[in-house]
Formats: C-alpha cells, structure tokens, sequence
C-alpha cells in the first residue's frame, strides 16, 4: 500500500498544558539525575545515578530524523536497553494528564519515578538494575519530523532503523528490547514483524492488533469514540498527522490501507512474554489474536484479573518481567525457561479469583466446546437443541431492546477459552442488523456479578462505569457483528474463533433468515452449582463505552430483530468447558 492512501490532517504543537511534562521541552544535551533526586515532590527519589542523553538526533531510512530521550546506569558497563515506543510525548509521566490517570484508577504516583512514559518502564527501577530505558518522540510528534501514522507497518520500519541505531551505542551490549502497554503493546507486533537483527525480546501488555477489528470498525460497525479520542488527544507535533477517523468514514470495507495495519504475525518469532486479560473491551481481542497467530516458538503469555496499568507497575509483576529480561537480554539461567507457556486467570467476580492457573498452551488442552442451544419458548439455554422452532425478538431502540436466554448450572462449571454465538436471525422493516452480545454470570438469586478491575472502586469511579468506560469495570464477555459484514474470512476462521473478512456487504431482504457467528471475548469464568449464565442480545452496545467521556455508538438500523431457536435453525451459543 503506497502512503497515498492515507488521509493527513494538521497537527497541532505540543505545548505547556496537560500532556506537557517536566522533560517535554527540546533541552539536547546530556546530565546526571543524581541518586535521592526527585523530578517533582509527587514523584519516587531515584534509588541511583542515572544519566540522561536527552533529545538524541536519529535519523531513519527515508531521512526524517526523531529526537529521543535515554536513560542509563552512570558508569562505563554497557547495558542491554528497552524501547518505550508511542506518540504519547516522551517526557509526558509528570503531566496533569498522566498524573490524573494514575488517580483515576487508584496508583499512588509515589510509586514511579515520574521519568517513565505514559504506560512505559519506569527508568528509575530499570536503571537501577543494570538496563537503559529509551523514549522516542517517534515520526512527527513533538519535534521529531515526518507526519505520524496510526499503528501501521511504517511504525514498524521506523521503530527498526532506532533498534539498530541503539545496538550499535558505545554503551550498549547490542541487546535491545520493548516492552509497555496499549500503544507501547501495539508497536511491538509490527516492529517485532520486520526482524531488527539486534531485537532480543518484546513484551507486548495488551494491545490492539488489528486497527479495523478493534479499533475503528469492530464487527464491521463504525463505533469510532475512542479513535476520536485518540486521535484528538495524541500527536502533538509539527506536521501532520493521519485522519483515522475520515479514512473509516471513506473506507469502511477492509482493503490495502487497513491491511497494512495488521503486523505480519508469521514473522514475528523473536522471545515474547505477552501479558493479556479478559476485562480490556479494546485490547483484549487483539492480545489474543497476536498471541494465537505470532511464529514465535519462545512466547508466553499471563493473563490477569485486573487492569493493565496497576498490573503493569505492579512490584510482583515487574519482578517477573525482569527475570524474562534478564534471561533473554543478558542470558542469565535464572530458571525462566521453566516458567509455564501460559498462566491464566479464573474469574469468579465474589473476590475469588484465581490467578497464575499453569497451562501449556491457551485454551488449556482439556477445554470441551460445548453449545448450549437458545429456545425461544422457554429463554433458556440447554445443550440439547429443541426440536420445535421458536423465535424471540425485540424492537430496535425499544424499552426493553434486548433478548436474553439463561442457563443455571447444575455442579460447579468453569470456563476457560473462547466463547462464540452461532445464531439464526431476520430483520423485520430493516435491510440490516447491528448485534451485540454479552455472556454474563448471575448469581443463585439472578443477580448480575461485576467486579471492579482497578483499585479505585470508589463514588467516582461507580459513576465513570455505569454506562461505559468497559476496561474499568468488568461485566462480561462481549462481541459484536454488523450482519451485513458476515461473510467468514476462510483463511482465519476456525470452529473456535470465528473471523470475518469485512471485503463485502450483504444486506438482507424482507423475510430472509441467515446465520451468523459472532466471536466474543475470551473467557475465565467459574460458576458454582446453582448460579447461572446469562446470554444477551441487542441492538445496543451493552457494555456502552471502552473509555471514560467518550461518544456512545448508536446503531443506524432500526425495525425489529428476530432470533430463530430450535429445528433447523438451531441457535447456539458455543463454550469452553473445563472439566471440574
């Protein structure tokens, strides 16, 4: 795909304001942060000298130079180095923004440095343990040249030609590595993709890793409030930056321009410690995509039952991603390769959980696909199919707009992997549906269980959750299809998870009933004997927003929708059963 495609629009300087941090300002040049020092009184004093080489020059392939920020032990010992990769400013961690975030989902901001990039490694714990930390302000932001792209193979190339330039510094062992989440997760598929001979190891913590299945056009549906936000709020720079939001509105079929932002999963065969939850409605999908799809024969992959900043910043965790670095960077036999392939989480969302569940691979070898099958009679679920026909159904934007099927488990039931909807459904006064579906667990009484997955489960975080802001507070398993977007991608979908090529519109005619699989989200769940699952249907987003402040997507298409059960067109809903 040549560059031509894609749409640019100004953007705008990053200037004293809420992004803009202590270290924001063009300052090129080299100091000593010295041991006690704190960048600012909220901030952690450094356990040790670290020097600052701030505002390096690097320049790329195409000639467009970058500017970026490292930080490394005082001394002469060459070091291995990690890459915080994003548009987010490199000297944005003392920000009001970043600070406000940290509040918002419970993190003391005296547990970091201050020197860290928005969700990056902190330099104060990494310098202090014998590694370098490397900021870039990447291609157009702040003052680096070039026009930015959203998460695209150009990212890839770029973040490349710095890897190189880093492993051949004076001060470095010729190790380097990435690691950080969301943005940060994201670039590692793509520069992990394009091979940079001195890329010793990635550690992706949930990213998206396919801009038109999880960002722009999930399901094929343009819910873009978040991509707005991302868009507006990120960026900053000189030049120009890409216009995601007029690109979905222009191109709302997948072709060259959103093929190119799918890294090449096949090539990716560099060490990779993945981190993943259930709970992240933007991330989740793609984290697990990569991790099914990348080569690497040397993956892991540690799912947690929180949300990702705590759980990256977490002692415990950063502990762990060390001895992964330490035994592939520095070469350490510290026992890591012995670490299980996958450790996994169990909800149970009564402050039961389990975590770190050992597995060889995910979903664990002994999960059961299951259907249990929708009647429309009696709105249960049973995993013998009825044999009269049935349907249930409700009005597009009505009160209520959802249709709903439980099942009450007789033993105690675990779930474990992904779950799918196989349903049979028509459209009545409508040439198109826009499906959401939702797996919930109840309790013996019926009552919805969710579970806070940040520390903050205060008042203010009990109002940011009640209609949105998905990744703060977990309800449950979601997926979501436009039907006219149902054709399968052959060459991706399997029996699990299905996948859908988005090339083609199919819309329906009057009294035409067609099949469709929706994906929805992986899944860690226990129920014990006598509480139930719930399986809804709507034409709503039933989670409402992934972030806080953000517009809600509202469905085009109205009429009634109608969900046919039982004889030959035997909805079902598919899960992965663990044995007890």
């Amino acid at each position: 795909m040549s560059d031509d495609q894609k749409i640019f629009m100004p953007s705008q300087p990053l200037e004293p304001g809420g992004r803009y941090g202590i270290l924001s300002g063009f300052e090129p040049g080299t100091r000593t942060l010295e041991a006690g020092s704190k960048i600012a009184p909220p901030f952690m004093p450094l356990p040790v000298d670290i020097v600052l080489d701030k505002d390096v020059p690097v320049t790329l392939r195409d000639g467009v130079t970058i500017h970026i920020d490292v930080f490394r032990p005082a001394g002469s010992e060459r070091v291995p180095v990690i890459v915080a990769w994003s548009p987010y400013g490199k000297g944005q961690g003392t920000s009001a923004s970043v600070m406000g975030i940290f509040g918002m989902v419970g993190l003391d901001n005296a547990g970091v440095s201050g020197l860290e990039k928005f969700e990056g490694p902190d330099p104060a714990y990494w310098c202090a343990r014998g590694y370098a930390i490397c900021n870039p302000d990447i291609r157009g932001v702040a003052h680096s040249e070039g026009d930015s792209v959203v998460w695209d193979r150009q990212e890839g190339r770029d973040c490349y030609d710095l890897v190189e330039w880093l492993g051949i510094q004076d001060w470095c062992t010729g190790k380097v590595a990435m690691s950080g989440t969301s943005y940060l997760a994201v670039s590692q598929w793509f520069t992990a993709a394009e091979q940079p001979p001195h890329l010793a190891a990635i550690n992706p913590w949930e990213g998206v890793s396919d801009v038109y299945r999880d960002l722009v056009l999930r399901g094929g549906m343009p819910d873009t409030g978040f991509a707005r936000q991302l868009q507006d709020n990120s960026y900053y720079g000189l030049g120009q930056k890409e216009d995601i939001l007029a690109e979905a509105e222009q191109r709302p079929l997948m072709d060259g321009l959103w093929e190119n932002k799918i890294p090449a999963f096949d090539k990716i065969n560099v060490p990779a410690y993945v981190v993943a939850s259930y709970s992240n409605t933007l991330h989740t999908a793609g984290t697990f995509r990569a991790w099914r799809r990348m080569a690497s024969e040397d993956k892991w992959l540690r799912i947690h039952n929180s949300q990702e900043w705590p759980d990256y910043y977490e002692e415990a965790n950063v502990e762990d991603l060390r001895r992964f670095f330490d035994h592939t960077l520095k070469g350490e036999d510290n026992g890591w390769e012995q670490t299980p392939r996958v450790r996994y989480s169990v909800l149970d969302l009564q402050g039961g959980d389990q975590v770190n569940v050992p597995a060889d691979q995910f979903p664990p070898a002994d999960v059961t696909l299951t259907k249990y099958y929708l009647d429309g009679r009696t709105r249960t679920l049973a995993t013998e199919a009825p044999t009269a026909e049935a349907e249930a159904g409700y009005a597009v934007a009505a009160n209520p707009d959802v249709v709903s099927f439980v099942a009450r488990f007789a033993g105690d039931t675990t779930l474990v992997g992904y779950p799918k909807a196989h349903l049979w459904v028509e459209a009545e006064g409508a040439d198109d549906m826009d499906l959401f579906v939702l797996v919930q667990k109840l309790d013996a009484q019926g009552t919805p269980l969710q579970a806070f997955t940040a520390l903050n489960r205060g008042a203010l975080a009990q109002d940011v959750t009640e209609r949105g802001a998905s990744i703060l507070r977990y309800k449950g398993s979601d997926g979501r299809l436009r039907v006219s977007m149902r054709h399968l991608d052959k060459a991706l979908a399997t029996d699990e998870v299905p996948a859908h090529s988005f090339d083609r519109v199919e819309k329906l005619s009057p009294g035409e009933v067609v099949d469709v699989e929706i994906d929805l989200l992986p899944v860690g769940l226990t129920f014990q004997a006598g509480e139930q699952l719930r399986f809804v249907v709507s034409s709503r987003s039933l989670l409402g927003t992934m972030m806080p402040g953000i517009r809600e997507y509202t469905t085009p298409h109205g009429g009634r929708h109608i969900i046919h059960t039982g004889g030959d067109r035997a909805s079902y809903l598919q899960l992965p059963v663990k044995p007890a």
